[in-house]
């Protein structure tokens, strides 16, 4: 995993939010070692690069509320988030957790530690993405389930069928129309809604 998780470093597209200072030129320039996409920007940007996988930010107290605009709400599909910070003042702090920041360099930055917090906060931000699919996945079964549950009950109360035969009522004909059996479960509740809320 980690190998895999290093390649894909190669040629991946990093927007870099910090002053062109000498602090953001060591940033860049190792960034670039590591074989990373870079692009540049500064002053802070009204939205962030929608080619960006990751974006690192330096965070800096009196850009507060550009930095909150740029990263609230945090959105699944956001790119993945690593801040740079001077000090670990409490109102630092606070701005990379409400930004959502997955990782934090500190400065003065050194190239010793940038890639292994690439990795980590690529690593989250992947699992991240990852946990986010199979919540979706599931939550899709679960709407499904209903509707199939609420299909069968409508046979069951309408055609006086068992529970077993709506069932296979609702899968034979979802086949035969080669249609899902929630799209078919929709189609029943739909036609039963019309119906009994007919005058």
């Amino acid at each position: 995993m980690s190998r895999e998780l290093l390649q894909s470093l190669k040629g991946l597209r990093i927007q870099v939010l910090h002053p062109p200072d000498a602090e953001g030129k060591v940033l860049i320039e190792h960034l670039n070692r590591i074989g990373c996409t870079c692009e540049a920007t500064w002053p802070l940007p009204e939205e962030i690069s929608p080619t960006a996988s990751v974006v690192i930010i330096a965070i800096e107290p009196s850009h507060r509320e550009q930095i909150l605009k740029l990263f609230r709400p945090v959105e699944p599909l956001d790119p993945a988030l690593l801040a740079v910070i001077s000090f670990e003042d409490p109102s630092t702090v606070q701005i990379v957790l409400e930004c959502g920041a997955l990782g934090v360099i500190e400065r003065p930055i050194r190239p010793f530690g940038l890639l292994t917090n690439l990795m980590i906060t690529r690593s989250i931000w992947l699992e991240r993405q990852n946990a986010s699919k199979r919540i979706r996945k599931l939550e899709r079964r679960v709407r499904s389930s209903k509707q199939i549950l609420r299909a069968k009950e409508i046979l069951m109360q309408t055609r006086g069928m068992a529970e077993d035969a709506a069932y296979e009522c609702i899968r034979q004909q979802a086949m035969a129309k080669r249609i899902s059996m929630d799209e078919l479960a929709d189609a029943i509740i739909a036609a039963h809604t019309l119906l009994t809320n007919n005058p």
